[in-house]
């Protein structure tokens, strides 16, 4: 069967500077037709996933451990879509599924690259696009995050952040504290997400804020950013304190010296600090890990799905990771891709 071309985004040309918005190298444009083959099923995407890690794959280099893109090639990421045509027993036409070749309107997919959405759990597929697998590795693997623990999160109302945050809550931590930017984000980390305190970094003093709500130091910290804010957790650590460094957020977007931060060595050493950094593979071990606790804590209402749902075509989506790198969302970034 010989499938019609659908459109794409594709990467006209990589990005050359931190400044340089993803839209600027960006277009939808239709690529040619796929075959489908045995063992295959054709999916229409319903959901686009937007993360702050396909900023840096726009770049020829990254250090980040994934393949970059290529120029004059489709991109690619997370997506939720139904099975519109199948040459795979189990997978039928009409099944919902969530898999990694998004970015389109349609994909070609090989069975073990599109994983079913499970039934009666959540109240919509979008919930299967989270951003809990680094999240839940970092927090559980990483960090061993547990009962009596207190925890400081940063980038707290973002996708992976958000996720860090409820995952330490669910795994008995004693006290959470997240920082965000802004009155609104610190707002949503309490009421929406129910941590035990949020700090403000745009308008807050980190070293006072934590000397008060931390007066012992912190047992764990869960960074997604970096910069400044790594520098004042080292600063308020608890003896034995586990860093889990996740991302470098300052750095990805801010450029200039945010992303090496300064170590106050002799307070790491003193307090014997482990520093942590990870990456994660998103390997069917650590998806499956994943799935099996957001599942059960979702069901038992122990953990939300912290997101920002868009509607609008690909172009949309293009336009989402401009707005997510600027910070204008909380939450996982999620576009519903109208026909």
């Amino acid at each position: 069967m010989t499938l019609q071309g659908t459109s794409a985004v594709v990467l006209h040309t990589h990005r050359t500077d931190l400044a340089q918005p993803p839209s600027s190298v960006l277009d939808v444009v239709t690529v040619p037709p796929q075959e489908l083959g045995a063992g295959q099923v054709q999916v229409r995407n319903l959901f686009q996933q937007v993360i702050a890690a396909s900023g840096d794959l726009m770049f020829e280099t990254t250090q980040i451990p994934a393949p970059v893109f290529r120029a004059g090639e489709p991109i690619h990421g997370g997506a939720v879509g139904k099975v519109v045509e199948s040459r795979v027993v189990g997978l039928p036409a009409g099944t919902v599924v969530q898999h990694m070749s998004g970015w389109r309107e349609e994909s070609i997919l090989n069975a073990d690259e599109a994983l079913p959405m499970p039934e009666g759990i959540f109240p919509g597929p979008e919930y299967l696009l989270n951003q809990g697998v680094p999240a839940y590795y970092g927090m559980v693997d990483v960090v061993a995050v547990g009962v009596g623990d207190v925890v400081l999160v940063s980038g707290a109302a973002g996708g992976v952040g958000s996720m860090a945050a409820q995952i330490a809550r669910a795994r008995g931590a004693a006290y959470v504290i997240g920082i965000a930017g802004g009155p609104e984000k610190a707002r949503y980390l309490l009421d929406e997400l129910g941590l035990d305190a949020a700090i403000d970094y745009r308008n807050d003093d980190l070293d006072e804020r934590l000397a008060t709500l931390a007066p012992d130091g912190i047992t764990v910290f869960f960074d997604t950013i970096g910069g400044t804010q790594f520098e004042a957790a080292i600063r308020h650590t608890a003896p034995g304190a586990r860093f889990a460094l996740c991302g470098n957020l300052a750095g990805q977007v801010s450029g200039g010296d945010a992303g090496y931060p300064r170590l106050d060595l002799m307070t790491a050493l003193a307090n014997e600090v482990q520093i942590r950094p990870f990456s994660t593979r998103h390997t069917s071990e650590q998806i499956r890990a994943w799935n099996t606790h957001y599942t059960q804590w979702y069901a038992e209402g122990r953990i939300t799905f912290a997101h920002t749902l868009l509607d609008g075509t690909l172009q949309r989506a293009i336009t989402a990771q401009d707005e997510l790198l600027a910070g204008m969302h909380r939450g996982n970034v999620i576009v519903r891709l109208a026909r």
